[in-house]
């Protein structure tokens, strides 16, 4: 995955290709469409794309569903490239999986991704029935980014009343939080493989701004407005962070002077619509069941554990899965170039055992 990001990189400094185009085609590169054991096929809910992974088995009552909303940094993700994630989805658990295409970024600003899939995910609560869903057995999931918007959305439907409600959410290493991007976990991973930090924060402010600006800033917070950074900071510091996840090393760091430019910049990432761990704590405690997947080897692990945390204090249940040797998307890494991961297939066992008690 390095190098697929190295050679975009050069391919860009060239001219040839944008590095996000060129990251994008690669992960759709051998990644097998279909399956004896499955209908798949593609379809539109309402103007957005979707693709339906649904078990050939036969069925007497209506079935669960699992609406999926892939990761990718909302620019790199495609229906294509998580296929294979899909189609175990559907297989081991019995569910029909929808995946949502939204509008990618940078091509398509924010929040063009939240509503796509908001709209995609209102569709099916109001025509369940249609494609022989239960509509009181929706789950909505999500991987990395893909998880910000199922989130996000899950959040934003609490209030309606003339739709269904949506039963779960299941959370895979999510992005909840920009307002700290010094947490443990972005100290101890600042290396680490397929989302080290200096990576992670140059792909959002891409996804932000179109254009390359003073990551260096961003890396040490110079984008938080002192009274952001102290609003929210009941619910954002290594203070909320247990000590076991400290071992590897944590040291506090003094921001960076604020920035009004970054902060201009990155206004959006002060919105629960992008960074749902700011969501109000009346909205958090009516959230469903969660289920949370957090890795060790990941910048975004603390996004997880503050987020179990806030569910938690606000009665939610959660079912949490740590992986002590998971890195960020290992679930859509253990089908890509025939690796496979023992950790992959234990979290998989645990996800699809969540799925079926609904």
């Amino acid at each position: 995955m390095d190098a697929v990001f190295l050679l975009g990189s050069i391919l860009e400094t060239l001219g040839i290709c944008s590095q996000i185009k060129f990251v994008r085609l690669s992960l759709m590169l051998g990644v097998l469409q279909t399956d004896q054991n499955l209908h798949i096929r593609d379809e539109h809910f309402g103007n957005v794309p979707v693709r339906i992974y649904e078990p050939k088995h036969p069925y007497t009552e209506p079935r669960r569903c699992v609406i999926y909303i892939h990761g990718g940094v909302a620019m790199i993700g495609t229906i294509r490239a998580y296929a294979a994630v899909c189609r175990r989805l559907a297989l081991r658990s019995g569910t029909m999986v929808v995946n949502v295409g939204f509008r990618l970024g940078p091509e398509h600003a924010h929040p063009a991704q939240h509503e796509d899939c908001l709209s995609a995910v209102e569709y099916l609560l109001k025509e369940a029935r249609n494609y022989g869903v239960d509509p009181n057995r929706i789950i909505l999931a999500g991987d990395s980014g893909g998880a910000t918007f199922a989130s996000s959305v899950c959040q934003n439907l609490l209030s309606r009343k003339d739709i269904p409600k949506i039963q779960a959410q299941l959370l895979f290493y999510p992005f909840l939080q920009a307002v700290d991007v010094t947490l443990p976990s972005y100290q101890q991973n600042y290396f680490a493989p397929i989302l080290f930090k200096e990576r992670a924060i140059k792909l959002a402010l891409r996804f932000l701004t179109e254009e390359m600006v003073d990551f260096k800033g961003v890396m040490k917070n110079a984008h938080v407005p002192d009274d952001v950074s102290v609003k929210y900071r009941k619910w954002i510091s290594a203070d909320h962070i247990p000590e076991e996840f400290k071992k590897r090393g944590y040291v506090p760091i003094v921001p960076a002077p604020f920035s009004e430019k970054l902060y201009k910049l990155t206004e959006i990432c002060f919105q629960p619509t992008f960074c749902p761990l700011l969501a109000e704590d009346h909205i958090v405690q009516q959230l469903p069941e969660t289920f949370l997947l957090t890795c060790e080897y990941d910048v975004l692990r603390d996004d997880g554990l503050l987020y179990k945390k806030r569910l938690e204090d606000n009665g939610v249940p959660v079912t949490w899965l740590h992986l002590k040797k998971g890195f960020h998307g290992i679930l859509f890494n253990n089908d890509l170039m025939f690796f496979q991961y023992k950790e992959a297939e234990h979290a998989m066992k645990h996800i699809v055992d969540f799925i079926q008690r609904f």
